[in-house]
This record gives C-alpha cells, sequence and structure tokens, in this order.
C-alpha cells in the first residue's frame, strides 16, 4: 500500500466521522431540540460528538495538508488556483477556514448566550447548518482529486 493510499483511506475515514456527525446533527438532534426546546440536549449530543470529531478534523487537516504535498502543491502554492488540484485544495482550505471563523463564533458568541436564551437556537442552527453544508462541499470537493482537480 503506497503512503498516498494511506493517507487517503485516513482522510475518508475522518471525513465519515465529521460529515456523518454533522449530518445526524442537523438531520436527528437539531429537529428534536426545536420541537422541544430543550438545547441541553444539543449540549449532550456536542460533549458526546467532540471526542470523535475533533480527532477526525485534525486527521483530515494531517493527511490533506501531506497529501497536498504528495501531489506538489506546496504551501506556497495553496491559494494560487492556477492548476486543477490547487484549485481543489485551495477551495478546501478556504471553506476551511470557513468553517473555523463558523466554529469560534459559535464556542464563544452563540453557545454561551444559547444556555440562557433559547432565543440564540435559530443562529445557532444556521452555523450547524452552515458547517453542514459546508463539509459536504468538501467531500465532493475531495472527489475531484480521482479525476485531476477541477479544470
Amino acid at each position: 500500500m503506497s503512503e498516498i493510499h494511506l493517507l487517503l483511506i485516513l482522510h475518508l475515514l475522518g471525513a465519515t466521522i465529521w460529515v456523518g456527525g454533522h449530518i445526524l446533527l442537523c438531520v436527528i438532534i437539531l429537529p428534536q431540540v426545536w420541537k422541544e426546546q430543550a438545547v441541553e440536549k444539543l449540549f449532550a449530543f456536542e460533549s458526546r460528538y467532540e471526542w470523535i470529531g475533533m480527532p477526525a478534523l485534525l486527521v483530515m487537516l494531517v493527511t490533506g495538508v501531506r497529501m497536498a504535498y504528495l501531489y506538489n502543491v506546496k504551501i506556497a502554492n495553496w491559494f494560487a488556483f492556477e492548476t486543477p488540484i490547487e484549485r481543489v485544495i485551495s477551495l478546501k482550505l478556504s471553506l476551511l477556514i470557513g468553517i473555523v471563523i463558523l466554529a469560534l463564533s459559535a464556542q464563544f458568541y452563540v453557545l454561551p448566550r444559547l444556555k440562557t436564551d433559547i432565543k440564540k437556537l435559530p443562529l445557532m442552527a444556521f452555523h450547524m447548518i452552515t458547517v453542514t453544508l459546508i463539509s459536504l462541499a468538501m467531500l465532493i470537493l475531495g472527489s475531484f482529486v480521482r479525476y485531476g482537480g477541477i479544470a
């Protein structure tokens, strides 16, 4: 098994956990929280998922960076958008920045206020759905590597 194949497997396992967890959050947990106005269910899910979701994200970051280098896309070209592979990597990194911004907003602004104010639930739902959609977009973008990138 080649290094890139092993990295791809680890990357896909991380994506399975990350994207699957967020789909579960949006499709199962969020409707329950919304219907019952029970934000404690959201916090309970977060505390159970975080121990596996964050390491999965870290695995994807490490394997993604290494695979970028193996595809000869060095850090200086991460946002160059010049070659088809650079476009995929640059778009995925741009979307990752979006996820980081949303995660920071959720952790330091939305979640602390949601504990005492149910009126913040729509804002939290926006964050959750947006992260899920961005994650799905990243998954789809990654599939383009198989075809040499985005022309």
